[in-house]
């Protein structure tokens, strides 16, 4: 399954303290059993004394081949361990697809 290799990655390239990755894919305009739109919330110290670009540019670049094979879109949201502590009470909440969505 493309979800759990996208886990599989991105445990072993950021040793994350947390990570949850969610397959939005049912929320989209995409065939039944897809795997091809994603939310990743990951927690790593690999963050650290970086900005928001180039956090995701590291998760992008550990994830080329699933991006150029089947996955269409990666909801991330990235965070230092002091920034998910402030963080975790807020939701999370992915936008609606703007493609044609099944829940329209």
């Amino acid at each position: 399954m493309i979800r759990d290799d996208i886990e599989n990655k991105l445990i072993s390239r950021f040793s994350p303290h947390f990570l949850q990755v969610i397959n939005e894919s049912h929320r989209h305009n995409v065939p039944e059993g897809a795997e091809s739109h994603f939310k990743v919330i990951i927690v790593s110290d690999d963050f650290n004394e970086k900005r928001s670009v180039s956090r995701h540019r590291d998760v992008y670049q550990t994830l080329a081949h699933e991006m150029e094979n089947g996955v269409h879109a990666l909801a991330l949201h990235t965070f230092t361990l002091n920034e998910w502590n402030e963080q975790q009470d807020k939701a999370l909440r992915s936008p609606g697809c703007r493609g044609g969505s099944q829940e329209d």
